[in-house]
């Protein structure tokens, strides 16, 4: 074997090493491009106010439980269709008389606040507005026949959609919404209920809209549903019938909040299968919709301890839970083209 000259064989590192340099420059260069191009297709939302969406929480919960057929539902049904009309939508309501699981006839309104109702292009934002008639997974078995506020369940998404109602008022993006506040979704079978087991029990106003959309022929690119999005360190996995059915939108909702530094709370990671409004959303009318819902691998009810009890009350709810699922969705359709 010939022995390399010391100069020369110099010489040759030296050059080695400034290509290297050269090309892990050139290789920069072209991930900064990328970037900078990517965030100069990025649209940026009006700023979502966590302040906001929490008064608005709060506001739902002050008329009492929300529960179909008393006064304090009727009250906040009423607030909630004011809102929307201060809020610049055009209002539409499905009054509908829905049969709960005990046949107990429940007098239930839909809410549906619709911007740009001539563009065909639309996204459908949901949340139910009706709080659980049961807090049957009480501890004190003594007040499990009690209804509950439902801070978390029920006026976190609700108040995160206002917010977002807000925003939409000031500078709409470039595609249409209906915004629909979905009723009677918590009036299902109690876990004291002795009776037959009946199906689809739960999400009746839900069922209601699929089989009567509140405009003919109804159609959306997608959905996105808000369960339990205001909960202290709440974490939203990937809702497994949302990954099923709307496997581009969910990774599109996922690596927004990651990019936004939102990945504490929507962990790249796999949930479990949620009986919730975005089922039958798909399954009457063929829209794919993602629930974005509170999901605790290590808790006894997957949902948190206050799920379904009594402490699903405005302690449990942070303002830094709400800003992260409101600025993600805002940026998701503030990005629609």
């Amino acid at each position: 074997m010939k022995k390399k000259h010391p100069l020369i064989a110099a010489v040759l590192l030296t050059a080695l090493a400034i290509m290297a340099c050269g090309n892990h420059r050139k290789q920069a260069d072209q991930a900064a491009t990328t970037a900078a191009a990517e965030a100069q297709d990025t649209v940026t939302p009006p700023t979502f106010c966590a302040d906001s969406a929490y008064r608005y929480v709060r506001e739902q919960v002050d008329f009492g439980p929300r529960v179909p057929n008393t006064q304090a539902h009727r009250d906040c049904g009423d607030y909630l269709i004011g809102k929307l009309r201060q809020f610049g939508a055009t209002v539409q309501v499905q009054e509908a008389d829905l049969v709960a699981y005990d046949n107990t006839i429940l007098k239930a309104r839909n809410i549906i606040g619709s911007y740009q109702p001539e563009n065909r292009r639309r996204v459908l934002l949901c949340a139910h507005w009706d709080s659980r008639p049961y807090a049957d997974a009480e501890r004190n078995k003594k007040r499990q026949r009690e209804p509950i506020l439902g801070a978390n369940d029920g006026a976190s998404g609700v108040g995160v959609l206002l917010e977002l109602a807000r925003l939409i008022q000031q500078r709409q993006p470039a595609i249409g919404i209906d915004i629909i506040f979905f009723d009677a979704e918590d009036y299902g079978m109690p876990t004291f209920h002795r009776g037959q087991y009946k199906p689809d029990t739960w999400c009746l106003g839900s069922q209601y809209w699929g089989r009567v959309p509140h405009t003919q022929g109804y159609n959306a690119r997608y959905g996105i549903l808000l369960d339990m999005v205001g909960g202290r360190g709440a974490t939203f996995y990937r809702e497994l019938f949302s990954q099923r059915t709307a496997p581009a939108q969910v990774k599109k909702i996922w690596d927004t909040a990651a990019r936004l530094g939102f990945q504490d709370f929507f962990p790249q990671a796999d949930g479990t299968e949620v009986t919730d409004d975005h089922i039958y959303v798909y399954n009457l009318t063929r829209i794919p919709c993602v629930d974005i819902i509170n999901y605790d691998p290590q808790g006894d009810t997957g949902f948190g301890d206050f799920w379904h009890t009594h402490d699903d009350n405005m302690d449990i709810i942070d303002r830094a839970t709400l800003n992260a699922v409101g600025t993600t969705v805002a940026t998701v359709i503030y990005n629609e083209k």
